[in-house]
């Protein structure tokens, strides 16, 4: 079961408690609710110096979504996960109409912003800026909970694939690559590569196998370029054939398959350059930092017969995993909706002004984003409301909550449950 974090009256960390005990703490008043989410309650007391259970940090990024679990090494409990939902696609969607808007007023000549003099320059280390919020996303949580947890150690998965093992199964001993854990590696990366399916009839859902493009008994290599992926039917049928005696009468499929198949690995390398920013980050945090590859990972959880979900993925990082204890743990789902915009005026579809951004944030107290209860006690709309607020000047917000956004609910009923910090928040 998820556990509660406990700081001490000093704001140091300590051993996560069960939620029961949570309960009698904050009942007895020996403690506060120091933090929402992740819920964290303050002792008004430290107790004597006592041991503390030092937890791993488990990440597995994504694209999309990134894993978050912290692992006890000694007894393999889950004592926290969580699944964050980054905002990459959203930033790229909106320089891409930020340029598309620039372009047109430049087009007829009304105003914008003229190119600064050598202001395009990158830095050394620069990603984009829908990269660069993932990274910091990851660095954010890494940071807020090394504040609530006893965290001594971090362990992330580096890559989606092993590339230097699969070029050279030597490269760490061949215990490593062709003992348990033989094929993984490439398994997956072709799965990936050749989107699940059989490269010569297309056929999804069945048996894949691993085929030679080019024969090896015509002189085809073992390499990752040669290999792809075919149903138990192609390949019992394409025998010994090479390739382009076996699709002649399909040229388009050959030249699709021979295309695919020279496709470099440096595509995969650059799907994982954010991670080897975010090792950069771990490696300053001082906490010894354990790397592991996707193929391991995907091992570890099937080792465990684990269900596929990030948080899972996550707690299976690295060869370090022990036998996981995941009952009654609900991940905490954590969504990233940035800070608001900096723009004093926002445009319609033509890049002519739309809607001018209120100047003040802050209404009674409250800003857009604050995560609120309600308790509306008169009025058509009585009832209990707890969501995210979006403030007006006028003092009558609207809450967005899990059953839908709910208008005109004043400020007096309001009280603030946990302060805007970008993110939002479903269990």
């Amino acid at each position: 079961m998820s556990k509660v974090f406990v700081i001490d009256s000093e704001k140091r960390p300590s051993d996560p408690i069960h939620p029961a005990q949570a309960r009698q703490l904050l009942r007895n008043k020996k403690a506060a609710v120091f933090r929402r989410f992740p819920f964290t309650i303050i002792l008004k007391e430290s107790p004597p110096d006592s041991s503390v259970l030092f937890l791993r940090l488990k990440i597995d990024p994504g694209a999309k979504y990134t894993g978050i679990a912290l692992v006890n090494d000694s007894t393999g409990d889950v004592v926290f996960a969580a699944q964050l939902k980054h905002r990459g696609f959203v930033i790229r969607d909106a320089l891409t109409s930020r340029r598309q808007l620039r372009r047109s007023r430049r087009n007829r000549k009304t105003r914008y912003r003229k190119p600064r003099f050598l202001n395009r320059t990158r830095p050394e280390g620069w990603l984009a800026p829908s990269l660069q919020s993932r990274v910091e996303n990851i660095k954010t949580w890494v940071n807020k909970l090394r504040k609530f947890a006893p965290i001594n150690a971090i362990s992330q998965e580096l890559v989606r694939f092993d590339i230097q093992l699969m070029r050279n199964p030597d490269i760490q001993g061949k215990e490593y690559q062709q003992g348990t854990l033989a094929g993984y590696e490439t398994r997956e990366y072709l799965l990936e590569k050749w989107n699940r399916q059989c490269a010569y009839c297309g056929i999804k859902d069945v048996p894949l196998q691993i085929e030679h493009i080019h024969p090896k008994a015509k002189g085809g290599s073992n390499s990752i370029t040669n290999l792809t992926l075919s149903c138990c039917k192609c390949n019992t049928k394409k025998g010994t054939k090479d390739v382009k005696d076996f699709l002649k009468k399909d040229p388009l499929r050959l030249e699709k398959i021979l295309k695919q198949a020279k496709r470099p690995l440096a595509d995969t390398a650059a799907v994982n350059t954010t991670r080897f920013a975010l090792l950069e980050i771990f490696k300053a945090t001082g906490l010894p930092v354990e790397t592991g590859s996707g193929g391991l990972t995907k091992f570890n959880r099937n080792q465990q017969n684990l269900e596929k979900q990030h948080w899972i993925d996550a707690a299976c990082v690295s060869k370090s995993t022990p036998i996981l204890n995941i009952k009654g743990v609900k991940p905490l789902l954590i969504t990233a909706n940035g800070h608001g915009t900096r723009q004093s005026c926002r445009t319609d579809k033509y890049g002519f002004p739309s809607r001018y951004v209120p100047r003040f944030k802050f209404v009674k107290g409250f800003q857009t984003g604050d995560i609120i209860k309600a308790i509306v006690t008169s009025g058509k709309k009585v009832g209990e409301y707890v969501g995210r607020v979006a403030v007006r000047t006028t003092g009558s917000f609207n809450i967005l909550t899990k059953n839908g956004l709910v208008q005109g609910i004043s400020h007096k009923y309001c009280t603030p449950i946990h302060k805007k910090d970008g993110y939002s928040y479903a269990a």
